[in-house]
């Protein structure tokens, strides 16, 4: 399974909808960097994503991007293959 990392907060619903749907594709680690308990990690996030929202998704070292691209992908048969490594 590849590394996940998700940039997020607490009280983000994208954030949670994120997390439900990688963890219905047998997701069962995801690294979660809390930017709303660390704040100093936001400007990092925003370097290398070019976004400001959260959350921001990594499967390996691709930045997959939001909630709404993370389901665009998954209907695309995208996430399943990016997941396996087919890619």
């Amino acid at each position: 399974m590849p590394k996940v990392v998700m940039y997020c907060t607490e009280v983000c619903p994208y954030c949670v909808n994120a997390e439900r749907l990688l963890k219905s594709k047998g997701v069962t680690e995801i690294e979660k960097i809390r930017i709303d308990l660390q704040p100093e990690l936001r400007e990092p996030m925003i370097a290398k994503t070019g976004r400001r929202t959260v959350p921001q998704i990594f499967i390996d070292d691709f930045h997959v991007g939001g909630f709404d691209d993370l389901a665009a992908l998954d209907r695309k048969g995208g996430l399943t293959k990016l997941l396996n490594h087919e890619v």
